[in-house]
């Protein structure tokens, strides 16, 4: 039997997927750590505890396959979280821990960036949105405030490019990833220019850009020993895990939206070449060099959910314990008792700052129209339809950019939910499905991989192995109440956005 690993590289685990040759999940293995947050812009990850995960992540998949005699891995192919920026000194000794995507600490000359028009034509070039998320806002960070660092930093790498460092002593990074950084040029497909010279780097300073299907089959003897496959088992690099998503749940053909909220989210559609929007709200990363992601990402997704748990439903999260339930179930048939729009209560879920639609760091949650007559459920069912209509108004934006929504395709920790996939439905004005694909992030990896060692000639070939559990219609009785909604959602949200720099200085002069 020949087997292939997915990993699964996130922001808080890494997780290892076992698939037989029939693209069959036969084993899954997680493994967390920390994400640090010493201050509340700060989100960094030790670099240590994540190859220490990575390792033991593989390690014990391997060992759950209990491989015979002529069993063999064919390959190990990535999905990787995108944005990470860690900084190397010549001797390759960090000098920084892993600064993730969730870091918000360059606000300050991002906004610089923004107004200075610079940050247009870089948009323009890299197809990422000018955002403290990105790396290049974390060099201008970086080279203002910790000139030690950046006057010491001989090279710049994410996390997956320092785990083929470490294990190959290659210094690549795939397209895809690259394509995040804010300083790829998505046209010319190499670092760009004008995004060097702004933030002073030499090209020498950053990896080599390859595709996602080349691999690496000479790994560390050590480390191979330790994992338990041979030196010479392909390491495929895979791509970012935005751009997987779609490919994970076949959401590849033209007007096919796939949405994925966790932790955070996103929504994105698949385009044959590099679109860039004029207004510059939405992303455009590598799948590969034939097909490109568009889409917009949010910072305020299941945690927001997990923020209003913990809150403001302890009791329910008491019960679920003792009865050994989800405290989410509970929640959820509490929400369902409310009507749809919550009898006019508006929630703005920026808990994090927010990127798409609104880009901006500073954005702060807020509850509008708040009276008398509403409850804890009319307040929890609004977190569920704020998440929701933000994601919608990022459609909004994707549709001027692409073309008209046909159908969706849901992910993520949601769509277990069937009220939060209805409200999808009503809100959004289309069928939402639910693909009957398991780990749908490490399947698209090997499928890559699969690619790249020639065994199928078209990432198109995932389609027979993804099916569908359930499709939501909407429903008439409540999208009529969402249309009247979301126009006000989304005035709200720009008539806010006027205030959120003050309220947001106000908070970090008074953190305790």
């Amino acid at each position: 039997m020949d087997y292939m690993i997915g990993v699964d590289l996130g922001t808080t685990s890494t997780k290892a997927v076992l698939f037989d040759d029939k693209n069959q999940v036969i084993a899954t293995v997680n493994k967390g750590y920390q994400l640090y947050r010493d201050s509340s812009d700060m989100a960094e990850e030790d670099l240590n505890e994540i190859f220490e995960a990575f390792i033991d992540a593989l390690g014990d998949i391997v060992r759950s396959a209990n491989l015979k005699a002529d069993d063999k891995i064919t390959a190990v192919s990535f999905s990787s979280a995108m944005h990470s920026l860690i900084a190397f000194d010549k001797d390759w000794q960090p000098l920084t821990r892993v600064i993730t995507w969730a870091d918000t600490r360059a606000v300050k000359y991002t906004e610089e960036l923004k107004k200075s028009g610079l940050g247009q034509e870089i948009y323009a070039k890299t197809g990422t949105p000018i955002h403290p998320m990105a790396p290049l806002s974390k060099l201008l960070w970086l080279k203002a405030e910790h000139s030690d660092i950046y006057n010491n930093a001989a090279h710049y790498l994410g996390i997956k490019e320092y785990l083929f460092h470490r294990l190959f002593n290659v210094n690549k990074m795939d397209i895809s990833i690259a394509s995040g950084t804010g300083l790829f040029n998505i046209f010319d497909l190499d670092w760009d220019e004008q995004a060097l010279a702004v933030t002073g780097l030499q090209k020498e300073q950053l990896p080599q850009p390859v595709e996602p299907y080349e691999y690496e089959t000479s790994m560390v003897h050590e480390y191979a020993t330790v994992i338990g496959i041979p030196d010479d088992t392909p390491f495929v690099y895979g791509a970012g895990d935005g751009p997987l998503s779609n490919l994970g749940v076949n959401a590849v053909k033209p007007g096919v939206a796939a949405i994925t909220i966790g932790t955070s989210g996103a929504i994105r559609v698949v385009s044959d070449k590099p679109v860039i929007d004029p207004k510059g709200r939405t992303f455009t990363y590598a799948l590969d060099k034939d097909h490109w992601v568009v889409g917009g990402p949010v910072n305020n997704g299941g945690d927001v959910f997990r923020w209003a748990r913990d809150n403001m439903f302890d009791a329910e999260k008491s019960t679920a314990a003792l009865l050994g339930t989800d405290a989410y179930d509970l929640m959820t048939q509490i929400a369902s008792r409310v009507p749809a729009g919550s009898e006019g209560l508006i929630f703005h879920p920026y808990l994090g700052g927010e990127r798409a639609p609104i880009w901006d760091a500073n954005a702060r949650g807020s509850f509008f129209g708040l009276n008398h007559s509403h409850t804890r459920a009319h307040m929890l069912r609004s977190v569920l339809e704020g998440i929701t209509f933000n994601v919608y108004m990022v459609s909004l934006a994707l549709e001027e950019v692409v073309g008209g929504l046909t159908s969706i395709q849901a992910t993520g920790g949601f769509a277990r939910s069937p009220l939060w996939r209805q409200m999808f439905a009503d809100i959004f004005e289309q069928p939402v499905t639910v693909p009957e694909a398991f780990e749908s992030g490490a399947l698209a990896a090997v499928i890559v991989a699969q690619k790249a060692l020639g065994k199928i000639d078209d990432l198109y070939d995932i389609e027979q192995y993804i099916g569908s559990s359930n499709t939501y219609q909407p429903k008439p009785e409540n999208f009529e109440a969402y249309r009247e909604l979301a126009p006000i959602f989304i005035r709200l949200s720009r008539q806010l956005q006027t205030e959120y720099e003050n309220i947001a200085n106000y908070q970090r002069k008074h953190a305790k």
